[in-house]
């Protein structure tokens, strides 16, 4: 789950079905790798490219998927519109991402999940909460991921309930 080499033939890989994906992917890459380089001159150099980035992907695409996020390779981004990824999430090799997605920590200075490699996440999937989602995980769109997950696991869906505004009054 390293970042410091990723293995962009594996991102290529993952995103060629989509130019959308590849672009998000290659500028989150390049914008990581001066955000989190340890030389202080070359994270200068690279202000450009994450301003850049900041404005093409998470104003434009509407995807936040900050270049503090440390990625393994094969990271796949499917459609990115409404993915809120939290700056200290891991995510590990393999893992895809879909749309109206939260990633995020439950209160404001809490920790951040850490994801297993080769994770699908399905659409609009909340995962909150300094938590692990095991390796080979599937999580169905819906899903509200609130506790630890077994590696191999599948998580699907968090059914609503009806309730009556004068219960709530």
């Amino acid at each position: 789950m390293t970042q410091s080499n990723p293995d962009l033939a594996h991102d290529w890989a993952k995103n060629r079905i989509s130019v959308k994906s590849l672009f998000i992917v290659f500028f989150y890459r390049a914008s990581s790798w001066f955000a989190q380089h340890p030389q202080c001159l070359i994270r200068l150099a690279g202000i450009p490219v994450r301003i850049l980035y900041k404005l093409a992907v998470e104003i434009v695409m509407g995807c936040e998927l900050p270049d503090r996020v440390k990625s393994g390779p094969g990271l796949a981004v499917f459609h990115g519109m409404g993915l809120v990824v939290h700056s200290g999430t891991v995510l590990g090799c393999g893992v895809t991402l879909r749309q109206n997605t939260t990633i995020g920590a439950k209160h404001a200075h809490g920790a951040a999940p850490v994801i297993g490699n080769n994770v699908s996440v399905g659409a609009n999937v909340v995962i909150l909460g300094n938590i692990t989602i095991g390796d080979n995980c599937e999580i169905g769109a819906g899903a509200i991921v609130v506790q630890n997950c077994a590696p191999g696991s599948v998580m699907i869906g968090h059914k609503a309930e009806v309730r009556s505004n004068e219960e709530y009054g």
